[in-house]
C-alpha cells in the first residue's frame, strides 16, 4: 500500500528540448517546454528546471483570457518573460500540429503579449521600453576586466533598459567583444543592486547584414553566459532606436559567438517622433528531443 501511495504523488512530467534563435539550424539557445503540466508548486518547477538544465524552461497552460498562460523558471527561480523561451514555446506547439500559423496571445508576468507563427519563424511582441539609469562606468569596466575607455570611446552610454525583463545595456568598441574577462560576482552584485536581471554587451558590426554582435552575462540567476536573450535583444533595439539608429525599424544581432554557438535574433522596432509604439523580436530554432523526469 504505501508504494502505491508513492506512486500516486508521483508526476511524469514530458520536457521538449528546443534550441531557439539557430542560425541555419545550429546554435541558438536551448530551452525547455512542459505543455499543459499537471499543478506543480514553484518549488517542483525549479527542480524540473534544474533537472532540464537550461537558463529557462517554460510551462505552458490553456489560457482564460488569452490563448495561453506561460510561466518561466530558472534553476534558481521564476523569471517575469524569456524571450528565447517563448519562441521555443510556440515552435513546440506548431512543430507538433497543435497551432496553425496565425496570431496568438500569452499571458505572463511582464504581461500580455501577442506572438506570431508563420512556416518560417515566430516573432513575439515584448513590452513597451522603461529605461533608468545604470551603474557607473568604472564599477561595469571592473566587472568586465576591461578598461573603462573601451566603453566610453563608443560615444554611447550604458543605460538599463526593458521590454519585459531589466537589463544593463553596455557598449563596447569593435573587436573587443570576445576579449572580456566577466567577474560574474561582480556581475552578479551589480545586478542585484539595480534590480537588473544582468549585463547585455554589445559591439555594433562591421557587416552590413549584422546591426551588432553580443554577449549576456546573467549570474545572478545561475546563467553565467547564454547564446540568444530575446528579451535582451527587445531592450537593445529600443537602446538602439534611441542612441544610434533613429529612423532604423529592423535589426539584426549575432549572439553566442564567444561561446562557439552563435545565434541570430530579428527585432522590429516601431516608432513616430521618437516614440517607440510596438516592438517584436523573432527567430527560428530547432527541436533537440524531449525528456522524461520523474517527480
Amino acid at each position: 500500500m504505501q508504494n502505491e501511495a508513492i506512486r500516486l504523488v508521483e508526476h511524469e512530467i514530458k520536457v521538449h528540448l528546443v534550441n531557439s534563435f539557430t542560425l541555419n539550424n545550429k546554435g541558438g539557445n536551448p530551452a525547455g517546454v512542459v505543455l499543459n503540466p499537471p499543478q506543480l508548486s514553484d518549488e517542483q518547477k525549479i527542480a524540473i528546471a534544474k533537472e532540464v538544465g537550461f537558463s529557462e524552461t517554460a510551462f505552458v497552460y490553456q489560457g482564460e483570457e488569452t490563448d495561453f498562460k506561460v510561466d518561466f523558471f530558472t534553476p534558481e527561480g521564476e523569471v517575469d518573460f524569456c524571450g528565447h523561451a517563448t519562441l521555443a514555446v510556440f515552435f513546440t506547439l506548431s512543430s507538433l500540429n497543435l497551432l496553425a500559423s496565425g496570431h496568438y496571445t500569452q499571458k505572463t508576468k511582464a504581461g500580455i503579449l501577442s506572438v506570431a507563427i508563420d512556416a518560417e519563424n515566430v516573432v513575439m511582441e515584448q513590452t513597451l521600453p522603461v529605461s533608468r539609469q545604470a551603474p557607473n562606468i568604472d564599477a561595469v569596466a571592473a566587472a568586465l576586466g576591461i578598461n573603462s575607455e573601451i566603453i566610453s570611446e563608443t560615444g554611447l552610454p550604458i543605460e538599463i533598459f526593458s521590454t519585459g525583463l531589466a537589463d544593463i545595456l553596455i557598449p563596447v568598441q569593435f573587436g573587443q567583444l570576445d576579449t572580456l574577462k566577466p567577474n560574474f560576482e561582480a556581475i552578479a552584485d551589480l545586478s542585484r543592486e539595480f534590480n537588473t536581471i544582468g549585463f547585455h554587451v554589445f559591439e555594433l558590426s562591421q557587416d552590413k547584414e549584422i546591426t551588432a554582435h553580443c554577449r549576456n552575462f546573467a549570474p545572478l540567476y545561475g546563467i553565467n553566459e547564454e547564446s540568444a536573450t530575446g528579451s535582451s535583444s527587445g531592450a537593445l533595439g529600443c537602446y538602439l532606436v534611441k542612441h544610434a539608429f533613429p529612423h532604423k525599424t529592423h535589426f539584426l544581432l549575432e549572439q553566442g559567438r564567444a561561446m562557439q554557438c552563435s545565434s541570430l535574433i530579428h527585432v522590429i522596432i516601431d516608432s513616430t517622433e521618437n516614440t517607440i509604439s510596438r516592438v517584436r523580436v523573432g527567430g527560428k530554432a530547432t527541436m533537440i528531443g524531449s525528456k522524461i523526469i520523474i517527480l
